[in-house]
């Protein structure tokens, strides 16, 4: 596994921004919302300086020249974070858990490219980080799931392992897992987007292996001790779409679930990648509902050239139109 050393920026928007969950210490009320930090880190560009600037103890001129975006004490009482900071990187570090910053070299392009200011400030992970820049297929679905639409997924984790792409997912039960499952069985590379608990998951036997055989990378933007929130879940989904080149959207319900939210997201306003909708088995409103938006039927490849022809970049979701057709012809 790569290890990634902790830079100077990322040390200071952990100090900014990071709850430093370790033991039963009291979160900081101080703590910058993503909004608060984007304010702060436009501001110090604008003066020509980084994040990492702020933990120079005799820089107090600095925290003055902030006083307009953000109060000068509440700045110096998160710096003054270090000792916790100090704790939790060392479990991180015997976790092999990494962090990287949004101002650092290794931060996947695509995710500052695609998302400018909405891409996590950090990004938390254990595996090798060269995977994150691979793209692949991303393939989405809820939890709630069958034996058929399982199968279904692990077969297409499967065939996108097969054809040399990687698999991009949310590492949840039901669906993600399923797809991540069926690219691993076939020796493929597989990115975990996980939304909470990226310190239990990491340290599951069936994927600490493939983490050190580096077939698997697990990524979260929250804490690696944060646990489930819908709104985490919510908002790593931009995530697993700005992180691949096409995506595949197994089952969904209708305006509701971070599934549903994700796929319309794409659809109606990030438009960053093509999105397809399952077009076989049992029907399903969501897939219909999603498919009258604009997304396109998958067309089940069967080769790695039908596969491939799916990533081009003519494939672009067309917007939805009056009387669409259904997905699922009437039986």
């Amino acid at each position: 596994m790569m290890a990634l050393p902790l830079s100077p920026n990322a040390q200071a928007i952990l100090l900014l921004t990071a709850p430093l969950m370790v033991g039963h210490a009291p979160l900081s009320p101080d703590l910058l919302t993503p909004g608060e930090y984007n304010c702060l880190a436009r501001h110090l560009r604008e003066l020509g300086r980084q994040p990492a600037d702020l933990l120079s103890s005799d820089d107090g001129d600095l925290f003055r020249a902030c006083q307009p975006v953000m109060d000068e004490g509440r700045l110096g009482r998160l710096v003054r974070r270090g000792f916790l900071l100090s704790q939790v990187v060392e479990r991180w570090e015997s976790r092999a858990i990494w962090v990287m910053s949004r101002a650092d070299a290794e931060y996947p392009r695509r995710l500052k490219g695609r998302l400018r200011e909405d891409a996590p400030p950090l990004l938390y992970g254990c595996g090798d980080i060269r995977l994150l820049t691979s793209g692949g297929l991303a393939v989405v679905g809820s939890r709630q799931t069958n034996h058929p639409v399982i199968e279904y997924t692990m077969a297409a984790g499967n065939l996108a392992a097969r054809c040399g792409r990687t698999l991009v997912s949310g590492g949840a039960k039901g669906i993600d897992q399923a797809a991540m499952d069926g690219a691993l069985a076939a020796g493929g590379n597989v990115v975990g987007v996980l939304a909470d608990s990226l310190e239990k998951v990491a340290l599951k036997r069936e994927n600490r292996n493939s983490i050190v055989e580096e077939q698997l990378v697990l990524i979260s933007p929250y804490d690696p001790c944060a646990g489930f929130t819908v709104g985490h879940a919510m908002q790593r989904n931009k995530v697993i779409y700005a992180l691949a080149d096409a995506a595949l959207v197994v089952s969904s319900d209708v305006n509701k679930g971070g599934t549903w939210a994700g796929a319309v997201e794409q659809l109606d306003k990030l438009r960053l990648l093509p999105v397809y909708v399952r077009s076989t088995g049992e029907s399903s409103k969501g897939l219909d509902a999603l498919r009258e938006k604009g997304a396109l039927p998958w067309p089940n490849p069967q080769d790695a050239g039908e596969f491939e022809a799916l990533f081009s970049p003519t494939m672009v979701n067309p917007p939805a139109t009056q009387g669409s057709l259904s997905l699922f012809p009437e039986k």
